[in-house]
């Protein structure tokens, strides 16, 4: 099975570093990053999708963040 994940943040070294945890645990970017002004807070949001082959089959109550 193939999951995803969307992982958003500010615009920070925490975003990236989010990223780099996800890539050092297996998963594999899936297309560009997208970034956008957040006006109210006044700040850049990024997203990155990330993909990962897992055994077994979809359940909606697993834990993307612990595969």
């Amino acid at each position: 099975m193939k999951a995803y994940r969307l992982l958003t943040g500010e615009d920070s070294s925490a975003f990236c570093h989010k990223v780099t945890e996800a890539l050092a645990k297996g998963w594999e970017l899936h297309g560009d990053p997208a970034h956008a002004f957040d006006p109210v807070a006044g700040k850049m949001r990024c997203a990155q999708a990330v993909v990962k082959d897992v055994e077994g089959d979809y359940d909606p109550g697993m834990k993307l963040g612990e595969l």
